[in-house]
């Protein structure tokens, strides 16, 4: 297993020659870091990209419509096997690293931050829903997708832990896995479950990692398609179209530096949208026939929306910082984008993309209320710059934004956005830019 024959390897399988190049340094970094974990070497080698969200802002777990892709940016893997249930991850770039009993006390520790808790989480869940599974394995990573930064990157690394132990164990071959999960999109569906604590089918849930989000990063993750875009439905996952990014056109990605965080206090923010949106569909099944989802509800009969606009006006004002009003507003108008954006795509409309993406950015501002100063002045910017279109994506709360620009303009544009962020939010040093052509989901490369 050598780092270029990897990085060729993801070439085929649809990375741009220039990022695959690229990765070649990752992957060169982990078979190094190996080396000094085991004397074995190395079994597998995965891929697993962060997440593009073009329209579909906090729709996903009410049931609407994403228009996601996978960014070309990720983690890199490599794993290979322990025959005492032991899992040992070492993230080569920041030099730490992670022991995991994945048989012995199975419930998540609540004091451990960051990644450990995300790791942990994954094992856990992994081995409380396939016991006795072989799961020991010593796993190396590295990443070059900015953290915290609203492109998955948390969803990202419990994708890869996931994907690993599921091939590890053999877990697609037990009767477990055959009676819930069939094809790509329940893979993504269980991983996402993984991640908020629901249950997948007779796969019993648990904490999570304490967030409540839905699964649109892990189908991106999984599902996605090198030079497209796809748009889905969810509760249940349904896919709907994928749509290539015109030859012409470039995504290019700004993270604005300020940290997108789910734990801590930021989470309490994060999970009140949904909850807001869980309210909404509680509202409507108190009155009427119950639905699975908001969207199934609002979709249930031509009146519905005004229906529930109604009860909703008529309902006891929540406590807290739930503006319910405001939340289905923005619930039926990104919903209803999604479908348009792909139209748009189709037909290389940039005005269209435009109207879109900046009517996104307002509602997300003026109904979501989970911008920054940043990430606003971002959007804004890149609109000054000449680019098509262009919105901020993910849970909000800091960030990243993407910009459609022409592909000829790509790298000038980048550079000049980043001047013009970086001039006026002189202490957003980890501010950064760059081309973001769909890339590979997960892939194998061994």
């Amino acid at each position: 297993m050598r780092p270029s024959d990897l990085s060729r390897h993801l070439a085929q399988h649809g990375s741009s020659p220039d990022e695959a190049l690229r990765k070649q340094a990752l992957f060169d970094l982990i078979l190094a870091a190996f080396a000094g974990v085991s004397a074995a070497p190395a079994e597998h080698a995965l891929w697993v990209p962060g997440r593009l969200e073009i329209f579909g802002k906090h729709t996903d777990y009410g049931g609407g419509h994403s228009l996601v892709a996978p960014v070309p940016r990720g983690f890199a893997l490599v794993a290979g096997s322990r025959s005492d249930g032991i899992v040992t991850i070492h993230d080569a770039s920041r030099r730490e690293h992670f022991v995991i009993a994945s048989q012995s006390g199975l419930d998540a520790d609540e004091a451990l931050k960051g990644w450990r808790r995300y790791a942990l989480t994954t094992v856990r869940r992994i081995a409380r829903n396939f016991p006795g599974a072989p799961l020991g394995a010593d796993i190396v990573l590295a990443s070059d997708l900015p953290p915290a930064s609203g492109m998955s990157s948390s969803s990202a690394l419990i994708v890869a832990l996931a994907a690993t132990l599921v091939r590890r164990g053999q877990l697609e071959a037990r009767a477990e896995w055959q009676a819930n999960i069939t094809d790509a999109a329940d893979t993504a569906g269980y991983y996402a479950c993984i991640e908020n604590g629901l249950p997948f089918g007779s796969l019993t849930g648990d904490a999570g990692v304490g967030t409540h989000g839905g699964s649109e990063d892990h189908v991106a993750i999984v599902c996605g398609k090198p030079d497209h875009g796809s748009a889905w439905t969810f509760v249940p996952v349904a896919h709907v179209a994928d749509v290539r990014i015109p030859a012409g056109w470039r995504f290019v990605i700004a993270s604005s530096g300020v940290a997108a965080r789910k734990t801590g206090a930021a989470r309490d923010g994060y999970n009140n949208l949904a909850l807001g949106v869980r309210t909404l569909l509680e509202i409507w099944n108190t009155h009427e026939p119950a639905q699975p989802s908001l969207r199934a509800a609002l979709t249930s009969d031509s009146g519905a929306e005004a229906r529930l606009r109604s009860l909703v006006g008529s309902a006891p004002r929540t406590s807290g910082d739930l503006d319910l009003p405001a939340r289905l507003e923005h619930f039926i108008a990104e919903d209803r984008r999604v479908m348009q954006a792909v139209r748009a795509l189709q037909e290389s409309d940039g005005q269209g993309m435009g109207q879109l993406s900046r009517a996104s950015q307002e509602d997300a501002e003026r109904l979501l209320r989970n911008q920054t100063p940043e990430t606003s002045a971002l959007t804004s910017t890149a609109r000054d710059l000449g680019a098509l279109a262009s919105s901020s994506f993910g849970a909000g709360f800091g960030g990243s934004v993407w910009a459609l620009v022409k592909k000829e303009d790509a790298s000038s544009f980048s550079a000049r956005w980043l001047a013009e962020f970086r001039t006026r939010f002189p202490a957003r040093e980890t501010a950064t830019v760059f081309e973001a052509p769909p890339g590979p989901p997960l892939t194998w490369i061994t």
